[in-house]
């Protein structure tokens, strides 16, 4: 392989050797976010001491986000320089440098690496197109189906980390067969780190959701350290699905199949604390009943009115962390100001009438119920309602969703208040109808901060934008307190815990 000459890994050596000094003397480490999203991955490099130098996302809302809490220290003409999206394709390394005033050279100004390249961004790369780009440094211009995980690896040879942490889905490892992390570990490789992969549960972290992820570390070969993953903190055994999701997901790693990068991540043991529950995440925040302003009407979807913590709750130690345990995100406010749901009006009963745990199916017969019930009702006061009638399928319209339940069975899903959440999706951006709220009271599906709750974002955390674009932001990030797990593991191999 002629990508990465001797001269150049004498250079980076360099490099890198010198950053190891420096990293000694200053005690933290400058990270720069790449597919940053609203920031999961930063927030949970910065509680554990990292220090965010910068975030690229293309998404305007999802950047703003990451400016308005990582960088508003600097001013506001250099938080709105950090606050503009940018397309990391279309962005060379020097230039993102000199616009966000990092420094002079890229090798100079960055210890730590961390982010995950879009999933959907991934397809059938071979090992030649992997060494393709180290010969020709623009060759992900001429790959749209893989640029974006390319161009992620040629920040890493601009940047020169001492670090790299790599997230995506479990199925980057099983991509129409092919094992898309063991080919970064190999290119990683080229430059001179050593890497390792595995498959992490953000439940296992603290984190109030079920959320499986590839996660994969690496060092330069300077540091002289072994790959480690964090511990486990909870326990839960998880749902089939999870568990079939993953298998099909190692299929390239069973026994013939190169994958010596890939490790088993620590398990869980019994004995660890339960797993927290959606219940333990929520309980605290303000109820949304019938009368409150967001069930009444449709209204705009502005963060401008605060809806003050209930009283007398006793805070059970997770919604301590959210409010004000989390530092330099603790909530300075009596309330939060993005309790916001969708406007649902003919669903409230739908909801209220399911039992936790179910799902479309359950809910389209509840309103199938409900309109034979309605329907009796107007017989028996004289109306004339013949099926097939243009009254019969109002009322029918007026009441039952308009999905087949057999094409629909996972639209909807009503959480259960003794268990975590199932997986939040970035479809929150378009519907919520995955996460029913569990207390059939309040007959709702969840707000913009219980959604950040359950991704465990602390009710310090601000997000730009309006309600979809909030959801979306929640439901694309990475767990922060997962984040945060990552990050105390790297933060010890590096010396600075």
């Amino acid at each position: 392989m002629n990508a990465v000459t001797q001269h150049e890994r004498r250079r980076w050596a360099d490099i890198r050797n010198t950053k190891i000094q420096l990293l000694n003397q200053r005690g933290s480490a400058r990270t720069l976010d790449l597919f940053a999203g609203c920031g999961g991955i930063s927030l949970g490099f910065s509680k554990a001491g990292f220090d965010i130098k910068a975030g690229i996302e293309i998404d305007k809302h999802a950047a703003m986000t990451h400016a308005l809490n990582f960088h508003s220290h600097l001013g506001e003409e250099l938080q709105d320089k950090h606050g503009q999206s940018h397309d990391i394709t279309q962005l060379e390394p020097e230039d993102l440098v000199k616009e966000l005033q990092l420094g002079d050279e890229p090798a100079e100004v960055v210890d730590v690496i961390v982010g995950g390249p879009p999933c959907q961004a991934f397809s059938r790369v071979g090992r030649s197109k992997l060494r393709e780009v180290y010969d020709h440094p623009e060759a992900y211009l001429t790959d749209p189906r893989s640029n974006l995980y390319l161009r992620y690896l040629d920040y890493v040879r601009a940047f020169q980390p001492l670090a790299i942490m790599m997230e995506n889905v479990p199925d980057v490892l099983n991509f129409g067969g092919h094992n898309i992390a063991e080919e970064v570990c190999e290119a990683l490789e080229d430059m001179g780190y050593i890497a390792r992969y595995t498959l992490m549960n953000s439940v296992f972290f603290g984190v109030p959701e079920m959320r499986e992820r590839m996660i994969l570390i690496a060092y330069a070969e300077e540091l002289d350290v072994e790959i480690s993953f964090p511990e486990p903190t909870n326990w839960i055994e998880l749902p089939r699905g999870y568990l079939g999701s993953r298998q099909v997901a190692l299929q390239t790693i069973q026994p013939g199949c190169e994958a010596h990068h890939y490790v088993e991540a620590p398990e869980p043991t019994e004995d660890l604390p339960r797993a927290v529950t959606a219940m333990e995440a929520l309980s605290d925040l303000p109820l949304i009943p019938d009368n409150h302003r967001c069930k009444l009407k449709k209204s705009p979807q502005r963060f401008n009115t605060l809806d003050p913590y209930p009283n007398g709750v006793e805070l059970n130690a997770y919604a301590r962390l959210m409010r004000n345990e989390w530092p330099n995100f603790s909530n300075d406010e009596p309330g939060i100001y993005d309790h916001l749901i969708r406007f649902l009006p003919r669903d409230y009963p739908i909801f209220a009438r399911m039992q936790a745990g179910d799902q479309y199916p359950e809910a389209y017969r509840v309103a199938l119920d409900m309109f034979e019930e309605a329907l009796a009702e107007k017989r028996a006061a004289g109306e004339i309602l013949l099926e097939g009638s243009e009254q019969y399928e109002a009322l029918m319209k007026k009441i039952v969703p308009p999905y087949d339940p057999s094409k629909f069975p996972n639209k909807w899903r009503k959480m259960e208040p003794d268990q975590p959440a199932r997986t939040l999706m970035a479809h929150l951006g378009k519907d919520s109808y995955s996460h029913i709220h569990y207390d059939s009271a309040q007959a709702r599906t969840i707000s913009i901060r219980e959604a950040a709750r359950l991704q465990s974002f602390p009710d310090g955390f601000k997000f730009a934008g309006s309600m979809n674009p909030a959801f979306k932001q929640i439901g694309n990030a990475v767990p922060p307190l997962m984040s945060f797990a990552v990050a105390s593991t790297i933060s010890e191999t590096l010396g600075l815990g």
